[in-house]
C-alpha cells in the first residue's frame, strides 16, 4: 500500500468513526473564560467538519462563547500582575538565552522559581522542564532504567504517563503492571507478587477526565509496606488543594512522603512548562538522564516570570472562590453525579451523542468539547466541563440550566470508567491515554 493510499485510508477510518480531530481557532476575550469564533469555525464546529486549522484573522461577525473546557482553575492566565510580569520579562530579556538549562538557558529567575516550586512541594529541589509531558518521561525514562525496576501504573495515569511507562517498559526492559483504577487492594497484590529489586508506583492525583482523587494516604501507606518510590502527578491539584495550594497530597498531609511530585505551569498556573519537585540526588540524576531536559530548550523568560506571578497571586480566596462555583453547579444540577473537583465529567456514551450535545450547547453560546477515544475509554464518550475562579456565578447558573434543560446532568451518574480495561500486569494492558 503506498504512503497516500494508506493516509487516506487511515483517515476515512477515523472519519467513521466519529474519530478525527480538528484544531479551531478561537480569540480570547476578557478575563479568559469568553472566546470568539468566526462565522466559518462557528459553522464547522456545529456541523463537526474536521478542520487542521481553519481561517487565519477574525472576521468581521463573530461568535462570542463562554469557555468551560480550559484548565486556568484560578483565571491567572489573565490576572493583571501575570500579564504585567510576562510583559515586563518581555521588553527586558526578550525571550531571554535560546538554549537548553545546562547550555545557557538557565538564569535566576528560572532559580527562583524552582525555588519557590520545591518550597510549594515541600521538597528539597524542583527542577523545570518545557511541557509536563515532558517531565513525566523523564521521570520514568530516569528511574525505570532497568529490567531491575518495576512500574506500577493507575490504569487512568495521564497519556506522559502511558508513555513513559512503555518507553520505560520497552527500551530498559522494566517490568510494567498496571492496577484497577483507583483499587488500592489490586495495586497491594501486584505489589506483593513482584520481585523486582526496585518498584515505583505513579498515579495521578487528581484525574483529568474523570475528575476523581487518587486516594494518596493510601498510595503513601502502600509506597512504605512495599519500599517503593512514589511519583504523584499534580498536574490537576497544584494550586487547587491544599491550605497553601501544594496539591492532592498537601491536602491529605502527605507531601513530605511523596518522593517525586510531578506538576505543570500550564494549568493552574496559568502558563506553560512542567517541574518536579524531589530530592536533591534526584534533581542531579534527572538533570543527567532525563533526555527531555537535557535535550530541551529552557522556559522562555516571560513564561518563567508570568508563573512566578501566577505563584503569589494564587491566593487561598481564589481557591475558595473556585471551590464555590464547583459547590453551585453541584447543587443547580441534581443530577450530576456531585462534583468534587472542578472537572466535572457528562458521560453520554458514543462518540456521535458527545459530539451532538458539545454542539447542543454551542448553539446556547457554551462550548464544552466532546472528549472521545483514545482519550477516554470507548463507550464512555463524554463532555468534560472544567470550572474556573474566573467563571461569574451567572455563567454557572446558565451552564447549569442548559445541561438540566437538555437532560445531560442525568448523564454524568453513568460510570466514567467505561469497565473495558483488564489492569492486567502485562506492558501490553490497555492504558488509556489521558490527555
Amino acid at each position: 500500500m503506498s504512503w497516500p493510499t494508506w493516509t487516506e485510508a487511515q483517515r476515512r477510518s477515523l472519519a467513521e468513526r466519529q474519530l478525527l480531530r480538528s484544531l479551531r481557532p478561537l480569540t480570547l476575550s476578557g478575563d479568559g473564560t469568553q472566546v470568539l469564533v468566526d462565522p466559518l469555525t462557528y459553522r464547522e464546529m456545529l456541523d463537526n467538519i474536521p478542520s487542521v486549522g481553519g481561517t487565519s484573522g477574525l472576521a468581521s461577525a463573530t461568535t462570542r462563547l463562554t469557555l468551560f473546557a480550559a484548565n486556568d482553575y484560578l483565571g491567572l492566565s489573565t490576572h493583571p500582575a501575570v500579564r504585567q510580569a510576562a510583559a515586563a520579562a518581555a521588553a527586558a530579556h526578550g525571550n531571554g538565552p535560546r538554549g537548553s538549562a545546562l547550555v545557557c538557558g538557565y538564569t535566576h529567575a528560572h532559580r527562583e522559581l524552582e525555588s519557590a516550586l520545591a518550597e510549594l512541594e515541600q521538597a528539597e529541589e524542583a527542577l523545570l522542564f518545557p511541557t509536563g509531558y515532558a517531565a513525566n518521561m523523564s521521570v520514568l525514562g530516569t528511574f525505570a532504567d532497568s529490567s531491575q525496576c518495576a512500574i506500577f501504573s493507575d490504569e487512568l495515569n495521564h497519556a506522559s504517563i502511558v508513555d513513559g511507562a512503555r518507553l520505560a517498559a520497552r527500551g530498559a526492559g522494566a517490568a510494567l503492571h498496571v492496577y484497577r483504577h483507583g483499587d488500592l487492594r489490586h495495586l497491594d497484590e501486584l505489589l506483593e507478587a513482584s520481585a523486582a529489586p526496585r518498584k515505583l508506583i505513579v498515579s495521578d492525583s487528581l484525574f483529568s477526565m474523570d475528575g476523581d482523587f487518587a486516594d494518596v494516604g493510601g498510595l503513601v501507606r502502600l509506597k512504605q509496606r512495599h519500599g517503593a518510590l512514589l511519583c504523584l502527578d499534580e498536574a490537576h491539584g497544584t494550586l487547587v488543594c491544599g491550605e497553601r495550594g501544594g496539591g492532592v497530597a498537601e491536602r491529605a498531609g502527605v507531601a513530605a512522603e511523596v518522593d517525586v511530585h510531578v506538576g505543570t505551569l500550564s494549568k493552574a498556573f496559568g502558563a506553560q512548562g512542567g517541574f518536579v519537585a524531589c530530592s536533591r540526588a534526584h534533581k542531579q540524576l534527572l538533570l543527567c538522564r532525563g533526555r527531555p531536559a537535557v535535550f530541551s530548550t529552557a522556559l522562555p523568560a516571560p513564561t518563567v516570570a508570568a508563573a512566578l506571578a501566577a505563584l503569589r497571586e494564587a491566593t487561598p480566596e481564589l481557591r475558595e472562590t473556585l471551590w464555590a462555583r464547583i459547590a453551585q453547579l453541584g447543587a443547580a444540577c441534581p443530577g450530576l453525579r456531585p462534583p468534587v473537583s472542578p472537572i466535572v465529567p457528562v458521560v453520554v456514551g458514543g462518540e456521535a451523542a458527545a459530539l451532538g450535545a458539545a454542539a447542543t450547547l454551542l448553539r446556547r453560546g457554551l462550548l464544552v468539547p466532546a472528549i472521545r477515544p483514545p482519550t477516554v475509554p470507548r463507550g464512555t464518550a463524554r463532555l468534560r466541563i472544567a470550572l474556573s475562579a474566573a467563571h461569574s456565578p451567572a455563567d454557572v447558573a446558565r451552564l447549569a440550566a442548559a445541561l438540566n434543560e437538555l437532560g445531560l446532568a442525568g448523564q454524568a451518574a453513568v460510570d466514567g470508567h467505561g469497565g473495558g480495561l483488564s489492569g492486567a500486569a502485562t506492558t501490553d494492558a490497555p492504558i488509556v491515554a489521558r490527555l
